[in-house]
């Protein structure tokens, strides 16, 4: 019987589908990397930062993700959106040598073979786009990016307002199996810091 790591090689020599690895992050000192990149963020704002209970679940999910990305979903006003788009494409940069490409829903949805190009995606802002239309090819951005993250192993990281049953209702029960599947989800509870 012929092992199946030759079974796999000649999988890969007919360029037969295999797995893909997935993304291994691992930041030593993860909590004062988050605390850090997020001062630095909101000072260009001119604005303070307050350590939240959720950024303890984030810099977990910093110091071994298990090969997954992460899910921040719930409350606005919170810091999802400056997690998505600044601080964590930042640390794994700087820490990982690994780059994240940022997208809004906009630039998702106007270009979604670009973003499925990508291998580290971090979407700011899922539930607010609507369905892609482009010369009359109607897509559902979200929908096909997480498809692709669960056959590809990309490392996704996505901030969004909406509950689990508005994830559920709009993009339905297999896009909500496959976040479930390939990210770490983390809850964002309590009033807007706005």
């Amino acid at each position: 019987m012929k092992s199946f790591e030759d079974i796999a090689v000649e999988m890969r020599r007919l360029q037969m589908p295999l797995p893909v690895e997935r993304i291994e992050i691992k930041v030593p000192g993860a909590r004062e990397w988050l605390s850090e990149a997020f001062n630095y963020f909101l000072r260009v704002e001119k604005r303070e930062m307050q350590w939240l209970p959720e950024y303890d679940k984030v810099a977990d999910w910093l110091t071994d993700n298990k090969g997954k990305g992460i899910f921040l979903y719930g409350n606005c006003g919170r810091g999802k959106s400056i997690l998505c788009r600044y601080v964590l494409p930042a640390i794994l940069l700087g820490c990982c040598r690994r780059v994240a490409s940022v997208y809004d829903t906009y630039g998702m949805n106007s270009n979604i073979d670009h973003v499925l190009s990508k291998h580290i995606i971090s979407l700011d802002d899922v539930g607010t786009e609507e369905v892609s239309n482009i010369y009359g090819n109607k897509r559902l951005a979200f929908a096909e990016i997480m498809d692709a993250a669960e056959k590809y192993s990309k490392l996704m990281i996505v901030s969004t307002n909406l509950s689990v049953d508005d994830i559920r209702k709009r993009y339905g029960d297999r896009v909500l199996d496959r976040i479930k599947s390939t990210t770490v989800r983390v809850l964002f509870e309590g009033e807007s810091l706005r």
